[in-house]
Order: structure tokens, then C-alpha cells, then sequence
């Protein structure tokens, strides 16, 4: 047998394999892979158990969004002194609708008509009151007398006059406070927010 190794004797020579740089790279890229998972899954349960950062991610991201402006313009709301108020009582209660329409015109209504209700009212309001007037008054009138008395009904009726009644029910016991009324009308005059996209 000729060439570079000869036979001699009963043994054979070992001969090694070219070692494959190959399998080395990719042993080591695959250990890599490996750690980065585990250490990725560690965080994760670290996040799970802790709550990780998600005020501080909830606070970054409302830094990222525009400040909210307003969608629609104020409410363009008649001023108390523009609205005519008819007050009657629909209780057993004598002279309340004069104390009422007195307060009233303390905090700026005008007052119209002052006395008991109609038949079709009277003892008939188990609420506190019913708001009553022409329809153009639910976007007017009826918001600005309500924040006077809460849970008063708004009805509207067929006239055609802008003066709006205020019936008294068996539930009436005292207006809101000037400074409670005065917040919730301010409330009613602010411009509606725009929808966030955030």
C-alpha cells in the first residue's frame, strides 16, 4: 500500500477527523439564544410577580399624547335674570310657593305667577318638582332651573311663551345651595372634551 502512511506491524494508525469549525459556531450561537431566553423569561415573571414598570409605562405614555382640547364650544345658557319662572304648589303645604319663588328671585330668576297648581298637578307631583315649559326650553331654561332643584322633572307642554313653570312636589323640602347650584351651572357652561385617541 503506498502513499503517505505505511502499515506496519498489526496496529493501525488513529487518524483524526478536520475539526469543523462550523458545529462550534453554531454550538455557541445556540448557547447565546439560550441565556437570552432565559434571562427574557426571568424578566417576565419578575413583571408578573412585581408589576414590573407599568405606572411608570402608563405615565410615559400619557406624556406622548397631545393635551385634550375641547370638541364643542361652551353651552351658550341664558343668564337666571332672562328666565320668567311660574311657581306653584302642588302640596298640602300652604305658602310654599311663595318662599319658593321669593328664594328664586334671590338667586336672579325673574318671577311670573305665583299659587297653587292645576288639577292636573295638584297632589299629583311625587317628586320634588316638575319642570314645565315649551319645548325650545330643554336646551335653555330647564338646564339652568334644575341646577336650583335636584331630581325636578323637565315636561314640556305645547305653548309657545319662553316663561317656564316650577310645580312643587310632596318631595320638596329646600333648594340647593347658592354655591352647589353655582358649581353645577358652571359645570353645564364648560366645553365638552374632545374623545382621546390615546
Amino acid at each position: 500500500m503506498g502513499g503517505k502512511y505505511r502499515i506496519t506491524g498489526d496496529k493501525y494508525p488513529r487518524m483524526r477527523r478536520p475539526r469543523r469549525r462550523g458545529k462550534l459556531i453554531l454550538a455557541a450561537t445556540a448557547s447565546v439564544v439560550a441565556l437570552g431566553l432565559a434571562g427574557w423569561g426571568t424578566m417576565q415573571l419578575i413583571d408578573v410577580f412585581t408589576g414590573g414598570n407599568r405606572k411608570a409605562s402608563a405615565a410615559d405614555h400619557k406624556t406622548d399624547c397631545p393635551t385634550a382640547k375641547p370638541s364643542a364650544p361652551a353651552k351658550a345658557l341664558p343668564k337666571p335674570a332672562k328666565i320668567t319662572v311660574n311657581v306653584y304648589n302642588a302640596t298640602p303645604r300652604s305658602g310654599l310657593a311663595k318662599k319658593a319663588a321669593d328664594e328664586l328671585k334671590k338667586r336672579g330668576f325673574t318671577i311670573g305667577k305665583v299659587g297653587n297648581a292645576p288639577a292636573a298637578y295638584d297632589k299629583k307631583v311625587p317628586g320634588p318638582g316638575v319642570l314645565l315649559g315649551a319645548p325650545s326650553a330643554t336646551n335653555g331654561p330647564f338646564p339652568v332651573l334644575g341646577t336650583q332643584l335636584v331630581g325636578a322633572t323637565p315636561k314640556t307642554d305645547a305653548r309657545r311663551t319662553a316663561d317656564v313653570d316650577l310645580i312643587l312636589g310632596t318631595k320638596f323640602k329646600t333648594f340647593n345651595t347658592p354655591q352647589s347650584a353655582a358649581a353645577a351651572l358652571a359645570a353645564l357652561t364648560k366645553p365638552a372634551p374632545a374623545p382621546s385617541s390615546c
